[in-house]
């Protein structure tokens, strides 16, 4: 092999080792640490838009099969589950879970703890019998996903212990708005979305139910970057792009 040649292969492996390391450090962190979801509904309305792409964190509440990058975990035996340094969610925290019926990633509000009795009343949410409390903030309108234009009541909501967030309510009387009482499972949690009654949901009776926190796969953080899939119309809300924006 000429000079030349013992060169190029010389630099055509350093390139693979290179590449090989990106590879490692990519599946650590996409494991270990943070993964970016997609959103792909408006259940989560007006927290987070069709479009985002949010960063969560996966050591949040430990791991799970579930927390494997490229469906990797899905591989392990069926008889393999449970949690390793699992913890549990705090009320108001926005979870991405993974539905095993639909085979799909989904991203809601926790609600409800192990122990807590969930309920729902002409729109309002109730927890352990008290009313969760919401001050009415503004009406909007805006165009949905299918080209509808909607009007929503915006609510400023107050979960125990939990941190302020915005809900939408197209009314009081929709197909979820007078919904259980739910008494939550020890090891489950409760979740809602936070467009109301755009979101099926732990309400739903053939939703995702009372949910396993081995479903869990981490919390989001914040919004890493979204492209505007509405276009400006007027009277209509249409949110802007956004870089890195906490929730």
């Amino acid at each position: 092999m000429t000079g030349l040649g013992r060169r190029a292969v010389a630099e055509l492996g350093e390139t693979v080792r290179f590449l090989a390391g990106v590879a490692a450090v990519w599946f650590v962190l996409v494991t270990f640490a943070f993964a970016a979801f997609h959103i792909p509904s408006e259940s989560m309305q007006p927290s987070l838009q069709v479009g985002d792409r949010v960063l969560v964190s996966k050591w949040a509440y430990g791991y799970s099969r579930h927390s494997l990058p490229l469906g990797m975990g899905y591989l392990l035996p069926e008889s393999w589950s449970g949690r390793i340094l699992g913890r549990l969610p705090e009320r108001g925290d926005v979870v991405v879970i993974r539905d095993p019926e639909q085979g799909i990633n989904l991203i809601k509000r926790v609600v409800g703890l192990p122990g807590d009795t969930v309920e729902v009343r002409a729109g309002q949410l109730y927890l352990n019998g008290d009313a969760v409390p919401r001050d009415p903030l503004d009406v909007v309108r805006y165009r949905d996903h299918g080209g509808e234009v909607v009007q929503v009541a915006q609510y400023d909501e107050t979960l125990p212990g939990g941190p302020v967030h915005v809900i939408y309510e197209r009314g009081d009387d929709y197909g979820l708005d007078n919904a259980g009482p739910f008494r939550v499972p020890a090891d489950h949690v409760f979740l809602m979305g936070d467009n109301r009654d755009r979101s099926q949901d732990s309400r739903a009776r053939y939703g995702i139910g009372y949910v396993h926190t081995d479903q869990l796969v981490g919390r989001a953080e914040t919004v890493l970057f979204t492209f505007a899939s509405c276009r400006r119309e007027e009277g209509l809300i249409c949110p802007p792009w956004r870089v890195w924006r906490g929730l």
